[in-house]
């Protein structure tokens, strides 16, 4: 099994706020995100460029795993921050508005060419009717040489939009979230779920994140500090959980089980594919653990 990093809550803040970057770096997100496209004016995105880079290389935000989105890379600005954050490092750019595989590649390509280390990885806005219809083909770009990509990120407001579907909309996009979830786990990367903007629904928040993590999510992008608790108990593994699944891989490894393909546990027939699952469980909750969250 592959390292499992924790990403049941991932903090979106714009670059532009020097303040915000600095509190960052005490908040027990898993993941911050930082906004240089939507969440940065444009009159500020120059200043919040040099400043992003700076902060991401002086390397401050301790465990935390640290994401920025960039402007289009087919834009000025998007070229300008791919050339900043290259030497930055931060552990992923995440690319806004992707539509196929060939945008991932392309700036996956140029970060080689600019020295990005291979560490640096590609995540991608799925945010268009268009990105879902090709969610399998871009996931694809898991594969490729250049493709960088580990994790593909729902924008629900721009599908909404797109979709003309009106608020709250959230049980007809369903079967588009779960498209672009099957083509992460076909390919083996992860699935973010997206924003829910009602900062004063803390019910409906905790109701949303309970419905992502039943989807398959592995963790949900945030707007707000205060959404980090809820997310992170929503998209973590219960103690009753990682007591189940220690029990479970305890019991498939003792000598009785030997050679068995399927074993009774509590009134459940359960298979060594189970196992799997049990061991993943257990590998997030060290994961977790050593987070110190």
């Amino acid at each position: 099994m592959s390292e499992i990093r924790p990403r049941r809550s991932v903090l979106a803040m714009p670059g532009s706020n020097a303040r915000a970057l600095e509190k960052a770096q005490t908040l027990p997100a898993d993941v911050i995100l930082i906004d240089l496209e939507d969440g940065t004016a444009p009159e500020a995105k120059g200043a919040a460029r040099e400043r992003v880079a700076a902060a991401v290389a002086a390397r401050g935000f301790g465990r935390r795993e640290v994401v920025v989105r960039i402007n289009s890379p087919e834009t000025e600005d998007g070229e300008a921050d791919l050339v900043a954050l290259a030497a930055a490092a931060p552990d992923a750019i995440l690319v806004p508005k992707v539509r196929t595989s060939d945008t991932l590649i392309a700036v996956g390509s140029r970060m080689r060419r600019l020295g990005a280390p291979a560490a640096t990885r590609v995540w991608a806005m799925i945010e268009t009717p268009m990105a879902v219809l090709n969610a399998a083909e871009i996931a694809g770009a898991s594969r490729d040489v250049d493709g960088r990509l580990s994790a593909l990120v729902i924008g629900p407001n721009d599908l909404l939009k797109a979709a003309r579907i009106p608020p709250p909309g959230r049980a007809a996009l369903v079967p588009w979230l779960m498209t672009v979830l099957a083509a992460a786990r076909a390919y083996e990367i992860e699935a973010i779920d997206g924003v829910f903007t009602d900062m004063t629904d803390a019910a409906g928040f905790e109701t949303e994140c309970a419905q992502g993590r039943d989807l398959g999510f592995d963790g949900k992008m945030l707007i707000h500090p205060s959404q980090i608790g809820p997310a992170n108990a929503a998209f973590g593994p219960s103690t009753a959980a990682v007591a189940q699944a220690r029990r479970l891989v305890e019991v498939f490894a003792a000598p009785e089980a030997s050679g068995r393909g399927v074993i009774a546990l509590d009134g459940k027939m359960l298979e060594r594919l189970h196992v799997e699952a049990a061991r993943r469980t257990l590998a997030l909750a060290e994961a977790i653990e050593r987070l110190g969250a």
